[in-house]
């Protein structure tokens, strides 16, 4: 049989194909072998964990508080730089700008991946694609927080009130599109109810709550338990499937007649997308380690929280669900900051 130019053009091409797949081939399995290798010896210097907060803050203590446990896990210094401003904008632009080598991680939050994706049309980061999920760190639940002046004892009462005396209640919050004010927003509507809700948009709300001033917020715990010990404040209801262990006298929302009210304020640990994954999964099973300990657990279940880690694919699948619960509540209440 005699070979024709084009047979002999197309083996070449067939021959030239099968070299670039072994070539290709090749390249991946040496640069997974790096990357295993690489992850091997991480870290080799301190890890800093870019934070969209300010300091002092209650979730600036927690990130500083999961940077000192994975500093004990790996033997290397992990510590926290503070980006705050712009709805935690600032912060969240330049994690996701960060060299993936992880040597830059991410605290991510409700309000910075959940919820200001969908309050602004433009934004400097994309939430779903410029992150790598690592581990949660735990969730915050929502508490009906108010004045002890209020006469309502629980949420059901408030409810039966405001259904009988719309826009009777004051409800502060800490600006138009905050965790706050769209847990107040998606009450509301939960509830079938109409309250006022006024904007704090520089100053905490709390010292005007506590005197009387507002009557209502929805708001994670942390800010308010040592108030709501001291009786400065009272607990209407709190977020959660069941009662939570440090307010077992407290009803859930559910129990007040709103199954499906659940905001939740949580923080967790994240790094700039193509961060080799080994390394995700070596910083996630430090993580695993860090929330054994039982300091930490009773230190958040103080405040109404829960210490809460995971693998990187369970941390995706609970940002996917939450960044959905979000939108939807989001798009009912029809608010967009740009």
């Amino acid at each position: 049989m005699r070979t024709t130019p084009i047979t002999m053009e197309m083996s070449m091409k067939n021959a030239f194909a099968a070299l670039a797949r072994q070539l290709l081939a090749g390249a991946t399995l040496t640069l997974a072998a790096h990357a295993v290798v690489h992850a091997q010896d991480y870290p080799a210097k301190p890890v800093r964990i870019i934070a969209p907060f300010p300091a002092g803050s209650g979730p600036d203590a927690n990130a500083r508080e999961i940077a000192a446990e994975l500093t004990k896990v790996l033997g290397q210094s992990f510590f926290v730089e503070n980006r705050p401003g712009a709805s935690n904008i600032i912060g969240t632009e330049a994690a996701a700008k960060a060299p993936a080598d992880g040597y830059s991680l991410y605290i991510g939050t409700t309000s910075s991946l959940s919820v200001v994706p969908h309050l602004y049309a433009k934004l400097p980061f994309n939430a779903e694609r410029d992150f790598a999920p690592i581990s949660l760190m735990g969730v915050l639940n929502t508490g009906l927080i108010a004045t002890p002046a209020l006469p309502a004892k629980d949420a059901r009462t408030l409810i039966a009130e405001l259904k009988a005396k719309p826009d009777s209640v004051t409800v502060a919050t800490a600006g138009i599109g905050s965790y706050s004010h769209l847990s107040g927003v998606w009450f509301n509507d939960a509830a079938g109810v109409k309250t006022n809700l006024v904007p704090y948009n520089s100053n905490s709300p709390y010292t005007d709550l506590i005197a009387g001033q507002v009557q209502l917020m929805f708001d994670g715990l942390p800010a308010a338990a040592g108030n709501i010990r001291a009786g400065k404040l009272k607990l209407l209801a709190i977020t959660g499937k069941a009662r939570h262990p440090s307010f077992p006298e407290v009803p859930t929302f559910a129990e007040a007649g709103l199954p499906d009210y659940a905001p939740v304020a949580w923080q967790g640990l994240l790094a700039p997308a193509g961060t080799p994954q080994p390394i995700l999964d070596k910083l996630s099973a430090a993580m695993k380690k860090a929330c054994e300990s039982k300091e930490l657990a009773d230190k958040w279940r103080s405040y109404g929280g829960e210490l809460r880690c995971n693998t990187p694919a369970e941390f995706s699948a609970f940002i996917e669900a939450d960044r959905a619960m979000w939108s939807r509540v989001i798009r009912q209440a029809k608010v967009k900051l740009d």
